[in-house]
């Protein structure tokens, strides 16, 4: 008799709120097992429900000194999918004008450095194949797409996440990793605001759905939560 196959994993980095958590629910939902970070433990997310099935770790991206033990206690653990879900706002919607040194740099640091420096300490953990390694972006990062000139940091920095996956995949050790660059579509969350026409469970199930479509499937794309393919 053969034995039952087992079930997926995926890491979701950023899973306390929004749409890392709705993602980690969908998942959990569909039988993965599902290690979800946090910046600080909190309850009443939803996910106490699948305790057998999900792991709960703590991990501020942008904080080298928590990066490097999280790092250190993934050793040896290996997921289908790898998914760094990372991402605040402009600050106090400032623009290039008036924002400050420091609220660009810890935007950037959030939304693309941190994203992609964490990715390559967790390539070991892809699962050779059909793993996935993906980086939540958002079609704002496109530019070639027409701009309203609003949020131009937050594109910016969007724009700047998208260009340094497509030089980090192009330095890519392994070509065994399946990299994708997603849009979740503007859904309503904190970040996207009351007017969005998504919530987060119709953006998590596309999302999922697309995950589990593009295993094995190589390369490197810029999709949207439907699965369709985006302009850089």
């Amino acid at each position: 008799m053969t034995e039952p196959a087992a079930p997926k994993s995926a890491l979701i980095v950023g899973a306390s709120r929004g749409l890392g958590l709705g993602l980690s629910l969908e998942l959990l939902k569909r039988g993965w097992h599902v290690t979800a970070t946090v910046r600080s433990a909190a309850g009443g997310t939803g996910l106490e429900k699948f305790h057998d099935q999900v792991t709960m770790d703590t991990l501020d991206i942008v904080n080298l000194a928590t990066v490097e033990p999280f790092v250190a206690r993934m050793q040896g653990q290996v997921f289908d999918v790898v998914f760094i879900n990372a991402g605040i706002g402009q600050p106090e919607d400032k623009s290039a004008a008036d924002v400050t040194s420091d609220e660009l740099a810890y935007l950037f640091m959030t939304n693309a450095v941190a994203p992609v420096r964490l990715a390559g300490k967790l390539l070991d953990s892809v699962r050779p194949g059909s793993g996935l390694l993906v980086f939540m972006s958002s079609i704002l990062g496109s530019v070639t797409l027409p701009k309203s000139g609003a949020l131009s940091l937050y594109c910016a920095s969007k724009a700047a996440l998208n260009s340094l996956t497509k030089s980090f995949v192009a330095t890519l050790p392994r070509e065994d990793i399946t990299v994708i660059t997603m849009h979740p579509g503007w859904v309503r969350t904190e970040l996207g605001g009351d007017d969005a026409p998504l919530d987060v469970a119709t953006s998590a199930k596309g999302m999922a759905d697309v995950l589990e479509a593009q295993a094995g499937a190589g390369g490197h794309q810029f999709l949207d939560y439907s699965g369709k393919t985006l302009p850089w």
